[in-house]
């Protein structure tokens, strides 16, 4: 995984332009439309990103020792103050949060950003996974409005290639239960390319192949962009790229391990 949180920070950039670029060209009902989020349209999608903008920034001052980390009664004022803006206001708040989110990271020093260590999902997360957090969910959402305008948007490569090694992690946190019969499938991408054993029936492990010849009950073979989709519960049938090849019952058994966010 990518160490350097400027790479991080860039790319994050990157997914606020792309994410302003796609904004900035809709009209006022298209952003009052829904985006690939059942339950949200397009400017309640941008709410969340503007939310979790102010988050994620009170979250990174308090890793710097720049007051107190947020408490869940922080996250509801924050939630509560976006939810009540109008389509409009959320559109445009989001983008001002965002850009100004990103730009606390940038200020930040290269000692600063070394000595950043947040308790988080049973580990410590340095400022490049950190971050990486952010980007997971912002590139994940441009697509959530991206697509809702062009059914064949993809994910952005430059985030793909950062976070592709962060998959299996969460991966790790779904659960297959709801499994009619333990998998045990290799996941081979391209764009990057990464070679995956993927294990579940109560709890679910994704770890690197270990080429030790022991066969897999499948091979499923699909761009590093649609497993991150896949493992977010975003590679639905309509939107599942033709390059992906696999058993229907395999793919379809993945998907209900990853119901998405």
């Amino acid at each position: 995984m990518e160490s350097n949180p400027r790479v991080w920070i860039a790319a994050l950039r990157g997914s606020h332009d792309r994410l302003e670029g796609v904004v900035r060209a809709l009209s006022a009902d298209q952003v009052r439309g829904m985006s690939y989020c059942s339950d949200w349209t397009i400017a309640q999608v941008l709410s969340h990103l503007g939310s979790g903008a102010e988050i994620s920034r009170l979250r990174f001052e308090a890793a710097l020792g720049d007051g107190a980390p947020p408490l869940q009664e922080d996250y509801q004022k924050i939630w509560d103050t976006w939810n009540a803006k109008s389509p409009d206001a959320m559109v445009a708040d989001a983008l001002v949060a965002d850009s100004e989110q990103i730009g606390t990271l940038d200020r930040a020093s290269d000692d600063e950003l070394a000595g950043i260590s947040v308790p988080m999902f049973g580990t410590e997360l340095d400022a490049a996974r950190l971050i990486g957090l952010r980007l997971s969910e912002h590139a994940l959402h441009t697509w959530d409005v991206e697509v809702s305008i062009d059914k064949a948007a993809v994910v952005a490569a430059e985030p793909v290639s950062l976070l592709i090694d962060s998959v299996p992690m969460f991966a790790g946190l779904a659960r297959g239960s709801s499994l009619a019969e333990p998998l045990n499938v290799r996941i081979i991408t391209t764009a990057p390319h990464r070679d995956y054993a993927l294990t579940a029936a109560e709890a679910v492990r994704m770890t690197d192949w270990p080429g030790d010849g022991a066969g897999p009950s499948d091979t499923v073979r699909m761009p590093a962009e649609a497993l991150l989709r896949l493992t977010s519960g975003r590679l639905d049938p309509e939107h599942t790229p033709s390059d992906v090849t696999a058993a229907p019952a395999t793919l379809a058994a993945l998907r209900g391990l990853f119901p998405g966010y």
